[in-house]
This record gives C-alpha cells, structure tokens and sequence, in this order.
C-alpha cells in the first residue's frame, strides 16, 4: 500500500510536471508496466483528479482542467525556488503580481511540513528586493504567450512599433525572454515571413490564440542570447524588427579594482571590467535607470558617470540638488 501511494504521488508530480506524456514516458519514469499506469490513473481519477487520456499510438496522458487546484508536490529544493520567486517577484515588472505574490507565499508556507516551513518563512522575512523602473505588463498576456510557447499554439495580438505604427501580428511564438529590466516575446511572424522580437510592454491588445501551430527553435537554440544578440543590433544601428529602440546601457568609472567591486554588484544587473590598475567600469545589463546611480553612490568610492549623456545629466541634477541641500542644512544648524 504504501509503495503504490508513493508511486501515485510520483504519477501526479510527473503531470503536473509536463503538459502531455505518454503512457510509455510515464512507465519508464516510474519503473513499471503500461498496465501499472493504466490502472494509477484510473486511481486519481476516481480522487477527482482530471487525467484526460488520448487513445492509440499517439496518444498520451494530460492534467486536465479540474474545479479545484490538485496538490503542489514540491521538493526541498523546489519549495525554497519557489519561495524566493515569489518573495522576489514584488520587485518586476507584471501588473499587479506584488499583492498576488504575498499571497501565494501565505498558502505555501500554511501547506508546508514544519521543516520546511521554518526555512520558507525564514526567508520571507529576512528578504527583500529594490523595486525596479521601467514598464508594467498585463500578467494575463504574460501567461498566455507562456502557454502558446509551451504548446506550440498560434497567437494574434495588435503591437506598437518603436516609430508609434499600430500593427496586427500572427505568430507562432517560440519563447518569452525576462532581461532584468522587461519582457520579452521572441515568435516566427507568419505574415512577414521571418523572426521577430516584441516587447510585452507594447502588446496593446487581449492575446487571441488562433488553434494549433508550428513548434518552432529560435535560430542559434538560446532564446535568451538571441533576443540579447537583438537588443545589441539595434544599439548599434542594426535593423529593427518587433522590438523597438530602448534606451542605452548606463556605464559609471569607478576608483576601485574590478574584483573589489564585481563582488557588490548582482550578475544579472549589470557587469563590472577592469580599466586599468585601480580602476574598473560598471555597466548595466539593460538600460540606464536612477537605481543605478544609487547603487554607484553606496559603493563609497570616487566615480565619474561616463555615459549616456541623460545619466550624466541626471547624475550633475542629482549631485546639484544634494549639494544645495547639505549647505541648507549646515547653515541652518
């Protein structure tokens, strides 16, 4: 009894884990026969789990849309990535997800074993995150081009161009990118017959899906390096596709080794080279934003805000104003 409960567990967690396996993945995973398998899903269906199965060579094994969410079945590792996901996800850019992140990170914790419990919450209130500038989008296209990725579905949707030109696109999308700054769509475009990128920010209608398409690899196999590789053409005055110019990297000379300061600086944020002995070069991963020179401030270290010129603009305001400030304040002291 207690092997076939685990195995039954197993079975759930393996279709929660993929939308679609067939009888024969599942038999192997699980070490057991194809009858094992018939006869496990004929167990959670009759405890109301919906496993929709479709018959014949092809045909495979799907979690389908139930009245109620199944149990999460999650590991160690897993529980602790999901609860710094969702601790973290106050900080993006996705309509709405701080309050919905909070509250899913109280349901997590109330299901958890104590163990783990402890650790989770451990976590929650021990962490935190900056809030990060730049463009909010709708957390419904966000999940539907997700699906339409995952099931190779079709999709139309109304796009705003870098120039402010209303389009209509068809796509079969192949990935959805986060740079650390925005969202996003990386999709063969049916109607111009080659790949394009898109902004999630721009997308400024519903998402329709448009019924099955084409399973599609973005060229070079990487979705993430290939919408980098994109974002750098255009900087450098390639041509355009769905995307849009943005605004350029930040870069800051900083009075300290680069292996003082790479340390300080997160990955995904920004990189940090040497420029010579004593000094090194900080530049953002995406564009410029305020954070940055904040970040550049609590360094506690010379610097000297190289470019682009609106950060230097920005920088000489910023630097003006608390100038002015301090010697309000020493004269009124």
């Amino acid at each position: 009894m207690i092997e076939t409960s685990a195995r039954l567990l197993a079975l759930l967690s393996l279709l929660q884990m993929r939308r679609e396996w067939t009888g024969t993945e599942l038999a192997a995973r699980l070490e057991v026969g194809p009858r094992t398998i018939r006869r496990d899903v004929d167990k959670l269906r009759s405890l109301g789990y919906p496993v929709e199965a479709a018959p014949g060579v092809a045909g495979g094994y799907r979690l389908g849309n139930g009245a109620e969410l199944p149990p999460l079945l999650l590991d160690d590792q897993e529980a602790i990535a999901v609860a710094v996901g969702l601790r973290t996800a106050a900080a993006g850019q996705v309509e709405g997800i701080e309050e919905n992140s909070v509250r899913a990170l109280a349901k997590l914790e109330q299901i958890l074993p104590t163990r783990l419990r402890r650790r989770v919450s451990a976590l929650s209130h021990a962490t935190s995150a900056f809030q990060l500038e730049g463009p909010r989008i709708d957390p419904d296209a966000l999940a539907t081009l997700a699906a339409a990725c995952r099931d190779a579905q079709r999709v139309r949707f109304s796009y705003m161009t870098g120039d402010q030109r209303d389009t209509r696109r068809l796509l079969d999308p192949a990935a959805v990118v986060y740079s650390g700054y925005r969202w996003y769509l990386a999709g063969f475009d049916l109607d111009r017959d080659a790949w394009r990128t898109f902004r999630l920010d721009r997308i400024t209608s519903a998402v329709r899906v448009e019924g099955r398409g084409q399973r599609r690899v973005v060229p070079g196999g990487d979705p993430a390096a290939y919408i980098q590789r994109q974002i750098r053409g255009r900087r450098n005055g390639g041509a355009g596709d769905g995307a849009g110019a943005e605004p350029p990297p930040g870069r800051i000379r900083l009075h300290a080794d680069a292996d003082t300061v790479r340390p300080r600086i997160p990955a995904y944020y920004g990189s940090v080279e040497a420029d010579g002995a004593g000094y090194c070069i900080a530049t953002t991963n995406g564009p410029w934003n305020r954070s940055f020179l904040v970040w550049a401030a609590l360094l506690e270290v010379e610097l000297e805000v190289l470019d682009p010129t609106e950060l230097v603009d920005v920088a000489q305001a910023t630097g003006t104003r608390l100038s002015a400030g301090a010697s309000a304040g020493r004269a009124g002291g």
